[in-house]
């Protein structure tokens, strides 16, 4: 019997340009060309000033820990092996917040405003998870 597979991201036309980004390692978001905002998730309007003068420019991939919760408890069969890992709420530099997972630290070491960086998990061909480790 073969192992559960994980589920894969299925773009939506507003956030194509995002995971065709981290498909390249590179970490994209949505920026405001009338008001200089960012956010996440991807929409083609802006959510600061509602323009749709919208394009997707780099981030840093720097940010720290907004909020976060370790699952201890297997929800997929495809994430067993994972088991527990860290789901966080992470507050970009440029100052969107987007929910990833915490890697490379044990799930009782997160804290709240721990420094990180993006790294980013190839789960298929084509097909990379921005997520984010210790900085």
């Amino acid at each position: 019997m073969s192992e559960p597979r994980k589920p894969l991201p299925r773009p939506a036309p507003e956030s194509s340009p995002y995971w065709e980004a981290a498909k390249e390692h590179r970490l994209e978001m949505p920026h405001c060309r009338a008001c200089d905002g960012y956010w996440f998730p991807p929409s083609r309007t802006c959510p600061h000033c509602t323009s749709s003068d919208v394009e997707f420019r780099p981030v840093s991939g720097q940010g720290k820990v907004f909020s976060f919760v370790i699952f201890d408890r297997v929800y997929h069969p495809a994430f067993a092996a994972e088991v527990p890992y860290v789901v966080a709420l992470v507050e970009l530099d440029e100052g969107p917040r987007m929910i990833s997972n915490i890697v490379g630290i044990e799930p009782d070491a997160v804290r709240c405003d721990m420094r990180l960086t993006v790294v980013f998990d190839d789960v298929a061909e084509g097909v990379s998870v921005p997520k984010f480790k210790p900085a």
